[in-house]
């Protein structure tokens, strides 16, 4: 199913509001935050190029509006089994797999974590039917640790925490070359890229979004290197991008990096998760081990190079 695309010149009395409400103003069977997602995806553009929900529009403006396919009205329960690292009446962590997507997408209408979820918790209601309980999270192939809250409150609080930085969030990823320094920081906001809109990109403050990341070097394999990343924000394929941009793409990363015989996905691992539990303001952490397939790529890459215990 094809999107509906709209046109929409502005005109002198709607000069000023933001392009978020001016389009949802016009569109009114998508509500505004629908549209900040929209936007957020890069579905959205102003004479020509992406721009932020809180553009101030002029007049004159062309604005392009392509609206995605009806969703479907209905999440299903699958009984999909997942891995509780942790439980208690607010929230779930999560072990997820690589391969499975957290919720659903077009492409992806199902088999998803959030069809899992449903199925554990069939009452839960967080106020999204199409992302119930989802805080944050995880690309399709990143494995890790997810929260997942399981009332509105423990959602709000959750969500509050990720905005104010407050969640603090440790992945293990294993790139091509060796970063100099050996511990740093990477800074460049990212946004869609205007050329592959599956993509993101490095791209000006205008059109894109602050992001910061930090890395450490835990070790050398070879010709690559086993890194500790701190994401200090959250953007969409953030970790990814920033590596990719400095010459140092994550291993088996088919979009911003190269494929390796070796794994069937990129090498990218929710490692550590820390937050306050929404009920005692408790600070907890919880850690995951690396899963099988990134073991076995160590090991392989440890045996090739000669490289002592992987």
């Amino acid at each position: 199913m094809e999107s509906d695309r709209k046109t929409i010149t502005v005109t002198a009395d709607a000069a000023g509001l933001r392009l978020d409400k001016f389009i949802a103003d016009r569109c009114p069977e998508v509500s505004r935050t629908q549209f900040q997602r929209i936007i957020a995806g890069g579905h959205v553009t102003v004479n020509g190029r992406s721009a932020r929900a809180s553009l101030k529009l002029e007049a004159g403006d062309e604005v392009v509006v392509e609206l995605p396919p009806p969703t479907p009205t209905t999440l299903f329960p699958e009984a999909i089994p997942v891995d509780i690292v942790y439980e208690d009446d607010d929230l779930l962590v999560v072990d997820k797999p690589a391969g499975l997507t957290v919720h659903p997408a077009p492409g992806h209408p199902d088999h998803t974590l959030a069809n899992a979820i449903l199925s554990l918790l069939p009452q839960l209601d967080t106020g999204d039917w199409q992302r119930p309980g989802i805080v944050h999270r995880l690309d399709k192939d990143t494995s890790g640790l997810i929260i997942v809250a399981k009332n509105a409150q423990a959602h709000e609080n959750l969500t509050d925490q990720f905005k104010q930085r407050a969640v603090d969030k440790v992945y293990v990823t294993l790139v091509q070359g060796h970063p100099t320094p050996q511990e740093g920081s990477i800074e460049a906001p990212i946004g869609r890229d205007r050329s592959h809109r599956e993509r993101m990109a490095i791209t000006d403050e205008e059109h894109g979004r602050e992001a910061r990341t930090n890395y450490r070097v835990i070790r050398h394999v070879g010709q690559y290197s086993l890194l500790e990343v701190k994401p200090e924000t959250g953007r969409t394929h953030q970790i990814r991008v920033h590596l990719a941009a400095v010459g140092h793409p994550v291993v088996g990363d088919r979009v911003y990096g190269v494929k390796v015989p070796f794994l069937d996905r990129q090498f990218l691992h929710a490692a550590r998760i820390g937050f306050r539990l929404p009920s005692t303001g408790q600070h907890v952490e919880f850690q995951s081990d690396l899963p099988a397939d990134l073991e076995r790529a160590l090991e392989r890459i440890g045996t090739e190079h000669g490289v002592k215990g992987g």
